[in-house]
């Protein structure tokens, strides 16, 4: 059985994703602020933390910098803010996916599964450097080498891409890459979407093979990950 742990200042969240999750048969312990969420993940291991961003006392961000110090436990933060910055930010630290308020505790229970999956799977996105055949992305420094030369590519094609990988083999509509890359009130349409798959395709050469295109629905980065 996964155990989680949930860190959020809000009593009345905390008891509705606790719900959810029980229901899908995981351990649920708790935490009210990022200080408590650091200390109980130095003296307890954990499969997934679920972290709010605005909290007393040490907020999502810094819990989760220092939390990843001493363990490798995916994250998945929660936050009010949809600003785009907010989440290349998180995915910047090591955030494993990004959940805005409102949210469905539906959906968060399957981007729990989805995460949790690729862990036991052996997923290469924990590591800062990926290599696929002759394609090579440092996540970390924010550079895409195609067979061995630079690439140049414009700042939302390397977000798009980073998000891609970030959930390699994972189906991914347009409207998630929309509020996922460009923000959650970002005005403008899934034409946006295909726009820069096309241009990113185009910097990526021979090894834009890697993005498939799921017909009505959207896109997924599709490799070997063993």
């Amino acid at each position: 059985m996964s155990k989680l742990l949930i860190v959020d200042d809000e009593i009345n969240i905390r008891a509705v994703v606790r719900e959810y999750a029980e229901f899908e048969e995981y351990e649920v312990d708790e935490a009210e602020n990022g200080m408590v969420a650091v200390e109980k993940c130095r003296t307890n291991d954990y499969d997934l933390v679920i972290m709010d961003v605005m909290m007393p006392k040490l907020d999502g961000y810094s819990a989760s910098k220092e939390i990843r110090r001493h363990k490798n436990v995916p994250i998945i933060m929660l936050s009010a803010r949809g600003e785009e910055y907010d989440k290349l930010f998180g995915f910047e630290i090591g955030v494993d996916d990004y959940v805005v308020k409102p949210f469905s505790p539906k959906e968060l229970m399957a981007r729990v599964k989805a995460v949790l999956n690729r862990g036991r799977a052996g997923n290469p996105v924990s590591r800062d450097r990926l290599k696929f055949e002759g394609l090579e992305i440092d996540l970390a420094g924010r550079e895409v080498y195609v067979n061995g030369q630079k690439a140049s590519m414009t700042p939302k094609e390397y977000d798009l891409l980073f998000y891609l990988v970030r959930n390699i083999n994972l189906a991914l509509t347009r409207d998630k890459l929309l509020e996922a890359v460009w923000g959650y009130d970002f005005f403008g349409d899934d034409r946006t979407v295909d726009t820069h798959i096309k241009m990113l395709r185009n910097s990526l050469g021979e090894y834009r093979k890697f993005i498939v295109t799921l017909r009505g629905m959207g896109y997924k980065f599709e490799a070997d990950v063993s």
